[in-house]
């Protein structure tokens, strides 16, 4: 292998992981109970979203990982962020009303990613039943035809996927540095110790959708790689 590539491959595999391991680090670093802090990420996020006008807002507990859905204009908040106040859960409540107040601004960028990501969980179970369907039609029938299809099908879900990480990087970061830390300033509860954490924490949390773009990217590669075979 040329060493070149091996030193790309090499690169690129500590840009996918690396970021990805140290986040959880942060995270967990920071998510030991507070011994000041009055309340838990879940009474954050709600006084946060009563201060802003927000009340049509809900805040509930999920499973399946921290998030705003704008569609229900919900803030979902995992069960550790969910029951404590650590700054961890502090810190994320405060990220995910980011994410509510740029959806109640009309923050156009949050309302592209929304659609392309109803789109493409549209064309994603489209295209898994297609990729299940597609190479048994081909035993039968053995056409050309079908297989440039499939090929398609996989191409333009794969692509999709890149164009999700990387719309989705730009809105993070806004809900992260000029929504939630303008918050966890203007609170008053923080030290400036605690600030600096703070955006240590966002820090480590949007390099995982640089590296969440980064692994679209390298799956896109791949399937244009299947291809030309």
């Amino acid at each position: 292998m040329n060493i070149l590539l091996l030193i790309a491959i090499v690169l690129f595999a500590v840009a996918l992981y690396v970021p990805q391991w140290h986040t959880r680090r942060i995270l967990e670093q920071y998510s030991k109970p507070h011994p000041t802090l009055p309340g838990t990420g879940a009474q954050y996020a709600e006084h946060l979203l009563t201060a802003q006008g927000l009340s049509g807002v809900r805040v509930e507990e999920t499973k399946e990982g921290d998030h705003y859905d704008p569609t229900t204009k919900v803030v979902r908040l995992s069960s550790a962020n969910f029951h404590t106040n650590s700054l961890t859960a502090i810190v994320t409540a405060a990220h995910e009303v980011g994410h509510a107040i740029q959806d109640a601004q009309g923050y156009e960028p949050l309302q592209r990613r929304t659609e392309m990501v109803t789109r493409a969980q549209g064309f994603a179970r489209f295209s898994g039943v297609a990729l299940i369907a597609l190479p048994i039609l081909l035993v039968v029938i053995h056409s050309p035809i079908l297989a440039a299809l499939a090929f398609a099908v996989g191409f333009v879900s794969q692509f999709g996927g890149v164009l999700v990480s990387i719309t989705t990087l730009p809105v993070e970061l806004d809900a992260s540095f000029k929504r939630a830390m303008p918050l966890l300033e203007q609170g008053g509860f923080l030290s400036p110790k605690e600030l600096h954490n703070a955006k240590r924490i966002l820090r480590a949390c949007a390099m995982t959708y640089v590296a969440g773009s980064l692994s679209s990217l390298l799956n896109l590669w791949k399937w244009m790689k299947a291809i030309k075979r």
